[in-house]
């Protein structure tokens, strides 16, 4: 076996989901970055004859079935991803929306070979123990959600929200126990998972939500059955999450009732779970719904459901690990909403590079030790974040995010218009747009003709195309996206 091109050249575990487009024209200007390539090449159909051979060689000893073709991260630039058979790719889903300044960023590779930090990569650091001020004081000042002030750095998104979880379970029994010592009773009964150590408590999610995919995330995750089979699982209660019309302009009153319908359930279950005996401590939710097929809600919704969280005792759990970062053309997806206190925990990961969450100040676990794991995130991960954020402010990048996204949504909306037959529901905030096929076939089929012309895109839910550039997509990279899209619309039988 090849095992140093294996080693060299790292498999990606992407589900493919896209078409390409035209809808302006193919000579628009643009200002390439030095740092990258001007526009897709192709040389072989995707997966090439050497992807295809390391999916064979890979296959002897792990499940590839995920696996679509072979990177060549070296020769990525930017927004283009390079794979082993020489193929540069406009990569609009970037490894699942978690490179924020594009491949091989200059600002990056300067931290990277920046011999200074060479003890930092060596030596990884217990951050349970041993943090880093400045790094911690530049995430407070900057990026925290309005209202906190306090982080908790973790490794990805799935056990930074398996910590808020634990969380907010910890902040709820204080707080009914007067914030007094637990007793020996409790203490007694929680090392054999019995109550009231153990007590029954549930975190509310919806359906459609994608929290992670350990044990407490699958719990409150409903976007595949892939992701739940066979997994025992939480009695939690689980809300309908608004399903809209569109266009929007044109469902108003519709969607008011829907919206509605749902706010009314979810106190209705936070009702019925504490008659249960397992009452809410929590409701857990996406600023869009990702996984599940990039559902959106309208900003009063989010605002009625934090004012129903706070009426009934519950934290408010917002889950930014795709939203988070500046893809929606705000830092927060949240602040979209306009509220000046959106939420009693924010986790994060995927474009923040490392992991975690804010919270407020009550939700301060009340000893050591009770939010802990070895390394609790990555400090080289901490410096590489700190550079993207000064990339981010340096580059001005969310008014790029917001241009561009502009670009792109009206690009979509014309495309529907000129391709009923084949697309509908155009929808999106700065770049974190979708667009839904009539059919899951028809989306696939449109995915794979468009990568085979040098167009990477992402789906999710039943038949969504997903859109996840980087943050220096720029408008010129928009009009390759649409011209490739359009042909292979054009050519869709």
């Amino acid at each position: 076996m090849a095992s140093s091109l294996l080693t060299r050249q790292l498999a990606i575990s992407l589900r493919l989901a896209a078409p390409g487009s035209r809808y302006v024209s193919k000579t628009a200007t643009k200002s390439v970055s030095e740092f990258e390539y001007d526009a897709p090449s192709m040389k072989t159909a995707v997966p090439g004859p050497k992807s295809q051979e390391l999916l064979r060689q890979l296959g002897e000893i792990q499940n590839v079935g995920a696996v679509h073709f072979f990177c060549n991260y070296e020769e990525s630039r930017g927004n283009y991803l390079v794979d082993v058979d020489g193929n540069r790719m406009l990569d609009v889903y970037t490894q699942i929306s978690s490179i924020p300044i594009g491949y091989n960023h200059p600002a990056l590779m300067k931290v990277m070979t920046n011999p200074n930090n060479v003890v930092i990569f060596l030596n990884l650091a217990v951050l349970g123990i041993v943090k880093f001020e400045d790094f911690l004081v530049e995430m407070m000042v900057w990026i925290a959600p309005s209202g906190m002030r306090r982080v908790q750095t973790m490794a990805c998104g799935s056990c930074s929200n398996e910590n808020a979880f634990k969380t907010m379970f910890i902040w709820y029994r204080n707080k009914e126990r007067g914030y007094a010592n637990p007793s020996e009773q409790e203490v007694d009964t929680c090392m054999i998972n019995q109550s009231p150590g153990c007590p029954d408590l549930s975190i509310l999610s919806f359906m459609g939500a994608f929290h992670g995919r350990t044990l407490g995330c699958l719990a409150t995750t409903h976007s595949k059955a892939i992701h739940k089979l066979d997994i025992p699982s939480f009695d939690w209660p689980i809300a309908p999450f608004p399903k809209l019309q569109y266009p929007l302009e044109e469902f108003v009153r519709e969607n008011a009732q829907e919206e509605a319908r749902c706010l009314e359930e979810v106190e209705d279950l936070i009702v019925k779970w504490r008659q249960k005996g397992k009452p809410v401590a929590g409701i857990v939710i996406e600023p869009i719904q990702a996984e599940g097929g990039d559902n959106h809600a309208s900003p009063d919704f989010f605002s009625k459901l934090r004012n129903i969280a706070r009426k009934h005792g519950c934290a408010f759990h917002v889950d930014e690990v795709q939203t988070g970062g500046g893809t929606t053309g705000k830092f927060w997806g949240h602040e979209h909403w306009g509220l000046d206190d959106p939420a009693d925990v924010v986790s994060f990961s995927k474009k923040l590079l490392t992991g975690g969450y804010y919270h407020r100040d009550e939700l301060k676990p009340d000893k050591p030790y009770r939010i802990f794991n070895t390394w609790m995130g990555d400090p080289s991960k901490n410096l590489f974040l700190s550079e993207v954020l000064n990339v981010i402010r340096r580059e001005n990048l969310l008014e790029v995010v917001t241009r561009s996204g502009k670009a792109l949504l009206q690009g979509l909306y014309t495309l529907q218009t000129q391709y009923p037959h084949i697309l509908s529901r155009a929808r999106g905030q700065g770049t974190f747009c979708a667009i839904d096929a009539c059919n899951d076939a028809t989306r696939d089929s449109i995915m794979i003709k468009a990568r085979n012309k040098g167009l990477f895109m992402g789906s999710c839910g039943e038949k969504t195309i997903r859109f996840r550039p980087a943050l220096v997509f720029k408008e010129y990279h928009v009009h390759q996206l649409l011209n490739i899209l359009n042909d292979v619309l054009a050519e869709h039988k």
